[in-house]
């Protein structure tokens, strides 16, 4: 499988001539799902999805599909079946039968603060390869390889994410969910990470916007 990060939260993957996108938020680049055959969005904050775009995408690529939690696919209901609602435990794949299976994991965004209500937020294990939770700590029911790391948000603590890549126990811990870092707070923030979840059996980085790497 390729993986390029795109931007904050956004990755493409690539596999079995298939091409999806992960929440194309407002931080990722604007053409962030050019090319691809599915967009898969977590929830519905702007960094992670930006609806006017996705509509202009859907509407500029007629075989683009979207698959997402129920209140964000509310929001596309005139499309019709190009917008798939899919909750925890569902199972679908992406390119057909012989396409690449997703597996739909968690319910509910983290707690920001208790005055703030949860949104919907769902996580997307792709190929059984790669993990990406979106803005939650969900912990899949089966093996992660990759388990794309949430680095800082305004709902998590090193400590949380450091806790959470351990319990994971992935071969490999990618961090994602970066923007909100100053460069300086990046460097912070991949250290401690790094120092405190990487092993001999597993790998922790912090990648590139742009730059293609293969996974598995």
């Amino acid at each position: 499988m390729e993986f390029t990060k795109l931007g904050h939260s956004c990755v493409r993957l690539r596999a079995k001539g298939v091409t999806l996108v992960i929440d194309p938020g407002a931080f990722s680049d604007p053409g962030a799902v050019d090319g691809a055959d599915a967009v898969l969005v977590t929830h519905e904050h702007f960094d992670h999805v930006v609806p006017d775009r996705l509509r202009a995408a859907l509407a500029a690529n007629p075989e683009l599909e979207v698959w997402t939690n129920p209140a964000v696919a509310a929001q596309f209901a005139d499309l019709g079946g190009r917008v798939h609602a899919v909750t925890h435990g569902d199972m679908f794949s992406v390119g057909g039968a012989q396409g690449v299976p997703v597996h739909v994991y968690g319910e509910k965004h983290a707690t920001i603060h208790r005055d703030i209500p949860l949104v919907d937020n769902v996580g997307f294990l792709v190929d059984g390869l790669v993990f990406h939770p979106g803005d939650a700590l969900t912990v899949p029911e089966e093996p992660v390889a990759t388990l794309l790391t949430p680095a800082a948000a305004p709902w998590l603590k090193v400590a949380e994410a450091v806790d959470y890549v351990r319990e994971v126990a992935p071969r490999e811990a990618l961090l994602i969910h970066d923007a909100v870092l100053s460069d300086a707070g990046r460097e912070i923030h991949t250290r401690l990470l790094t120092g405190l979840t990487e092993s001999p059996d597993r790998t922790v980085a912090l990648p590139a916007k742009g730059t293609d790497r293969t996974l598995g």
